[in-house]
């Protein structure tokens, strides 16, 4: 039957369309359960300024996993083999509760997500592209260097939010162990150490995308 058909190049392209039009406009639902579901019947005492400054790290937090997003659909698109893929499609699968829990705890708090939301998925989208044309041992390489830099990032964020803030600790913990799976599983797979100033590259562009979305 026709439903039987292999999945085309079209067919990824178009899943791929459609993964950036979903996080541009709004959020992926999250497919498993919320981290944070057992502290949400309990009151909140956070103040004026304690809810300011958690919306501005989880509005951070929230581009870090839009940018996420962007690169494993690039590179699950322009993967050279079909195991290749399955490991990219796997770690956006996450990464898109990623992006559903970091929008509502945003929101929650009465906040607003980055404007540049089309600015950070375009450019992540172009990088993620570039590392899969360079192979898939870099570009598993590269995966697995983002979501080391990416952990380190969320453990400074552990120490920065409120002690109150138990809701976005959970959800940034979860992140967190997340992120620690899908490093080992690219170095697992063949991921080979980037070079160092491509290292140093990544986190000056971490940085200057963490320092634009606290404000923007």
């Amino acid at each position: 039957m026709d439903d039987l058909r292999k999945t085309t190049h079209l067919d990824h392209c178009i899943a791929a369309l459609q993964t950036a039009i979903t996080v541009i406009g709004a959020a992926p639902a999250s497919r498993r359960p919320d981290p944070a579901a057992a502290l949400r019947g309990n009151s909140e005492t956070l103040t004026g300024p304690e809810r300011t400054e958690s919306a501005a790290l989880m509005r951070v937090n929230h581009v870090g996993e839009v940018c996420a997003q962007a690169l494993y659909e690039a590179q699950a698109l322009l993967a050279r083999d079909a195991q290749m893929r399955e490991v990219f499609q796997q770690a956006a699968a996450e990464e898109s509760d990623h992006l559903a829990w970091t929008r509502g705890r945003v929101e929650a708090l009465g906040g607003r997500v980055s404007y540049l939301v089309p600015l950070w998925f375009g450019g992540a989208f172009a990088i993620g592209a570039l590392a899969s044309l360079a192979g898939d041992s870099v570009s598993l390489g590269f995966m697995a260097e983002t979501e080391r830099q990416v952990e380190d990032h969320l453990h400074s964020h552990l120490d920065r939010l409120p002690a109150a803030d138990q809701i976005s600790r959970a959800i940034v913990q979860q992140m967190k162990l997340d992120e620690a799976g899908h490093a080992r599983t690219a170095r697992e797979q063949g991921g080979q150490d980037l070079p160092w100033p491509v290292r140093q590259a990544m986190r000056l562009a971490g940085r200057v995308m963490t320092t634009t979305a606290h404000y923007i």
